[in-house]
């Protein structure tokens, strides 16, 4: 029936489920502010015009003049590198607690903002990337999740023993800021939209402000400042490297997509919950995913994803990399772009492919 929900077996593969008349919804999608669609021609007016249509859209207002306030631990020496603990003000609501890691030796250091993913584990969330030494309650469940998706390595650790300062904080919702139950992140996500805020405007919020909290430490070289994130943290990586002018280079492993390739019956994004995390409302009538991104061109970018990684469906990804290159080449930068699929790979971030990474991170800062 018009306007009715979809019926029979279609429904059971829709976690939504959506409306019989999601397709027209789909098409009407045009995103009339993507490159080559936009009546701006010029690849830095671009930029400039889809990165302002984005922040009206994250629904809560920048945090510039907030100070930091940062209150550091004592320093507990590792291999290579020292590590504290850092509490800041990201916003003027909630002041956050961080791993910070710095290498031995001479700075000012390049230095990495990494940023953790979802994984519907609430527990841990810094701690899925540093491996907690302030805290042997979480020791298990950081070590389980670095074994399950990061090859048993803490990318931080080895981050900060080649030589980057890394600063990873928790996100609303895990770790210290938690934990969540799966259930909850919808009614959070309700709630933040009555109050005429957003989940995933907030966290982009939050993770611009670490990124000029990290830019401005004196330990720091500031122009050698890049973002790195797996799954969830892969997003805000490259969604931090198109807000931020402090982010110099972003590397995002497993999430690029088409919107309109992602959503189909079946995919977890149907799902609600975490999708909340990167849902910014009515930025789709504008501006695709790929096309959010490439407001970071012609910065230094990196985009891996596994070829049987079923969150993220092949054309997307392949629709996505087509965008992400027309407007690097429109900057004449397409040697900045590196994509990536590994075939025989699903949803994880081996260690051949943090190597990969680390090395690429070498040469562009």
């Amino acid at each position: 029936m018009e306007g009715g929900l979809l019926s029979g077996a279609r429904a059971a593969v829709v976690d939504g489920p959506l409306p019989g008349f999601h397709p027209a919804l789909k098409q009407a999608l045009t995103f009339p502010l993507a490159w080559g669609r936009s009546p701006v021609r010029d690849p830095r007016a671009w930029r400039r015009a889809a990165r302002a249509t984005v922040e009206e859209h994250l629904l809560v207002e920048r945090q510039d003049g907030v100070p930091f306030a940062p209150e550091f631990t004592g320093r507990v020496p590792g291999d290579g590198y020292d590590r504290e603990l850092v509490t800041v003000s990201l916003t003027r609501w909630a002041r956050v607690r961080g791993a910070l890691l710095t290498p031995h030796g001479r700075g000012p250091f390049p230095a990495v903002l990494l940023l953790h993913d979802h994984g519907s584990r609430f527990d841990i969330g810094k701690e899925k990337l540093v491996r907690p030494w302030y805290d042997g309650t979480r020791l298990a469940s950081a070590s389980a999740w670095a074994g399950r998706h990061f090859g048993g390595r803490f990318p931080g650790d080895e981050l900060a023993r080649r030589g980057h300062v890394v600063l990873c904080l928790d996100a609303l919702g895990w770790g210290d800021r938690g934990p969540l139950a799966y259930e909850q992140q919808q009614a959070l996500a309700a709630n933040l939209f009555q109050l005429g805020s957003s989940l995933a405007g907030l966290m982009a919020r939050e993770d611009e402000r670490a990124a000029a909290f990290l830019a401005g430490l004196d330990r720091v070289d500031a122009r050698r400042v890049a973002a790195v994130g797996f799954s969830m943290g892969a997003y805000r990586a490259w969604q931090a490297a198109a807000l931020s002018d402090h982010v110099a280079a972003a590397a995002s492993v497993c999430w690029m997509t088409g919107l309109k390739e992602m959503m189909v019956p079946g995919n977890n994004t149907l799902r609600g919950q975490s999708a909340y995390c990167m849902l910014h409302p009515g930025l789709a009538r504008h501006l695709d995913i790929p096309d959010v991104a490439s407001i970071a061109a012609p910065k230094p970018m990196l985009f891996f994803h596994g070829g049987r990684d079923t969150l993220f469906p092949a054309e997307g990804v392949r629709a996505a990399h087509r965008k992400l290159r027309a407007v690097w080449r429109a900057h004449d930068a397409e040697e900045r772009l590196w994509t990536k699929t590994w075939p025989e790979l699903g949803h994880v971030f081996t260690r051949e492919m943090q190597d990969e990474v680390f090395r690429w991170l070498d040469d562009v800062l």
